[in-house]
């Protein structure tokens, strides 16, 4: 039953965040919003995963009552999104709200999902995320016709999400306080968290513009969204088969992964209209991110003893913190260097990783 409810969770999240990365910066594209206005708008969400990791270190906890309050809020942002979205600074607030919801939700679940699950187990469950994704790129593609059909998607696959969610807490898993976990150290392994920073940086392009970027250079958005799914089902077969890869050195898979991020980007840079290319570069993903993803969660699994507040930071820096920073760079100076500026930040990160020592101490 936990794998049943974990994968559905997983499907409806990953599908929700379908919509909102893939077309929802089309829609607001298309009813008037600048480049630099998408970059803010995408960009404060991230920046309220950043910021909300911190509040948990001494003066809120971080228990089921807290993440039934994100999930319930994360539902009337949702909901807000038909009322906000003609204004851009109402849009913005709600934004932040979501985000902050969402810096909550998914690494309280991975938790449990890695501690009961297992490496190979949890890699399964994960892929239902990938084929939730790939469907809502396929089908939304076909049904756009109107910008509100985007919002009705997104407020559905939600609120699908929060009921999941919420079976998941019986499953939950209780550690308990001790005086190391309390002493959480952000800083301890700094080059890791500093990788993590720039390589969710080069992403602000990609995850913000790459649906813009390709329609632009004459591809539809029909194919566009091919292009996603294509990505995605190559992210799948990895997240089957990776868990004998797990069992080795995870800090020279993440050095490999982000090895090819920097060719994916720079393939997308110098072909910019270039099918056949952009299906090479969409099929790293599987390693850019599917591989890449699992090996950090579980990396950062096996570093903190407060492992609920790790994930948790995880998703603050590298999708937060990284990701608004990313977002108002990409905004800025989205054009023909787009993805050239996303390989420089994702080589910065490959050089960090070299000074990460595991029994590092500040």
């Amino acid at each position: 039953m936990l794998f049943f409810n974990l994968s559905a969770f997983y499907f409806f999240y990953f599908a929700a965040v379908g919509v909102y990365i893939i077309f929802l910066p089309k829609v607001l594209h298309d009813i008037g919003y600048s480049t630099f206005d998408i970059g803010i708008v995408f960009a404060l969400a991230p920046l309220m995963r950043f910021i909300t990791p911190f509040m948990f270190l001494k003066h809120i906890k971080l228990d089921q009552n807290m993440f039934k309050i994100a999930l319930f809020l994360s539902v009337v942002s949702s909901a807000l999104f038909y009322l906000t979205i003609d204004s851009f600074y109402l849009f913005l607030i709600n934004n932040a709200i979501l985000g902050a919801c969402l810096s909550l939700i998914l690494p309280y679940l991975e938790v449990t999902a890695i501690s009961i699950l297992g490496k190979e187990k949890y890699g399964k469950s994960r892929l239902y995320g990938s084929i939730g994704f790939m469907l809502i790129s396929l089908v939304l593609a076909k049904f756009l016709s109107e910008p509100h059909i985007a919002l009705h998607y997104y407020l559905f696959l939600n609120v699908s999400t929060v009921i999941f969610a919420l079976l998941l807490l019986k499953f939950d898993v209780e550690h308990k306080t001790t005086q190391k976990e309390e002493s959480f150290s952000f800083f301890k392994y700094w080059p890791f968290w500093l990788s993590l920073f720039f390589m969710q940086m080069s992403f602000g392009g990609f995850y913000n513009f790459f649906t813009i970027y390709e329609t632009t250079h004459g591809i539809s958005l029909e194919m566009t969204s091919y292009l996603w799914s294509f990505g995605v089902i190559c992210e799948i077969l990895v997240f089957y088969f990776q868990a004998p890869l797990l069992k080795n050195n995870l800090l020279a898979i993440i050095k490999f992964c982000v090895g090819i991020t920097i060719f994916r980007w720079l393939l997308l840079y110098i072909y910019p209209e270039s099918l056949s290319i952009t299906f090479i570069t969409q099929s790293l993903h599987a390693f850019s991110f599917g591989l890449y993803h699992s090996s950090v969660v579980i990396y950062l699994y096996t570093l903190y003893e407060n492992k609920k507040l790790a994930q948790q930071f995880m998703y603050g820096v590298a999708y937060g913190l990284g990701g608004f920073v990313g977002a108002l760079i990409a905004g800025a100076v989205y054009g023909e260097y787009l993805f050239l500026y996303s390989a420089l930040f994702s080589l910065i990160s490959l050089i960090a990783l070299f000074f990460v020592r595991k029994n590092q101490i500040l």
